[in-house]
């Protein structure tokens, strides 16, 4: 399960036809800036600047609530609060949402996606003796709380990393569409693509490992994509850093890069996660137990 917040570029490309054609901006209307604390920018194609900035603060917005609630980095997110006390007095909406979503990846990859592994990430980077607690077992939620149940839930804590930003993509593609943008490609390292490019060809994405090898060209509309590795490059290091934890002594990091594809970008991304814990047949039960999905690389790491 991963436990880092993976810093990338966000890109999000839009197209509008609906206006009429005196409306039709000849030329892209574009937005640049910060967004879960990465570089991004927002193209929007049909558009004027005029039209589009409405629409580019509706994204800002939307992104930095769902920080509020999903991010690690931020004191005061609802996931913040719970690691901190073990309990979560009235969660959102959306917050219950990936925990649903987390359950069922769970139960359809034999455990392999927890994310409950948060101890054993902080485990690396603290002298603290202590002996890390991990389990969704212990993890209770419903619409009044979401809480660790066991007697050393003080000691638990959640990272949705690995599968909060497929969420979030989902979500900025679905506020896109509510504004009547039906063609759009929302890329945070998870891909989600709906209708087809300004030009009327179908959105093209590359798969790629984390060296930069390009291992597939596809095509992709109204399906997301995401792809996952147990290592990173850290920078100038040529040590990877540790990306995805194994929850439990019976499950193994496979030294391979995997990308899936799904319906929506959250199941893609979790998907992917825990692909990167589960041999070549327990990966196939578990996409046989959830419908719409597919490997699309398998790729050993050398």
């Amino acid at each position: 399960m991963t436990h880092l917040n993976r810093r990338r570029f966000l890109t999000i490309s839009a197209a509008a036809f609906s206006l009429p054609m005196q409306a039709v901006a000849a030329t892209p209307a574009r937005w640049r800036g910060i967004a879960l604390g990465a570089r991004a920018t927002l193209q929007l194609a049909g558009l004027t600047q005029t039209q589009a900035n409405p629409i580019f603060m509706a994204v800002e917005n939307e992104l930095s609530r769902l920080e509020s609630i999903f991010s690690l980095y931020r004191d005061t997110s609802e996931i913040s609060r719970l690691n901190a006390t073990g309990r979560l007095e009235a969660p959102s909406h959306e917050l219950l949402e990936v925990l649903s979503i987390s359950n069922m990846l769970n139960t359809a990859t034999g455990g392999a996606f927890d994310p409950t592994v948060q101890p054993l990430w902080q485990a690396t980077v603290t002298t603290e003796n202590t002996s890390p607690v991990t389990g969704w077992r212990y993890l209770d939620f419903n619409s009044q709380r979401v809480e660790f149940t066991p007697p050393k839930a003080a000691t638990m804590g959640l990272t949705l990393n690995g599968i909060a930003q497929g969420y979030i993509t989902d979500k900025i593609a679905h506020l896109l569409r509510r504004k009547g943008l039906t063609d759009v490609l929302v890329d945070f390292g998870e891909i989600m693509a709906n209708g087809q490019r300004s030009t009327g060809q179908i959105w093209r994405v590359g798969i790629e490992t984390p060296s930069g090898q390009r291992v597939k060209q596809m095509t992709l509309t109204n399906r997301a994509l995401a792809s996952s590795a147990p290592v990173m490059p850290l920078g100038d290091s040529t040590q990877p850093n540790p990306h995805i934890f194994p929850p439990t002594a019976t499950h193994h990091l496979q030294q391979a890069f995997v990308s899936v594809s799904a319906p929506t970008a959250a199941i893609a991304d979790g998907l992917s996660t825990a692909c990167c814990l589960l041999s070549d047949q327990h990966i196939q039960a578990a996409l046989d137990q959830i419908p719409g999905t597919r490997i699309e690389a398998l790729q050993p790491l050398t």
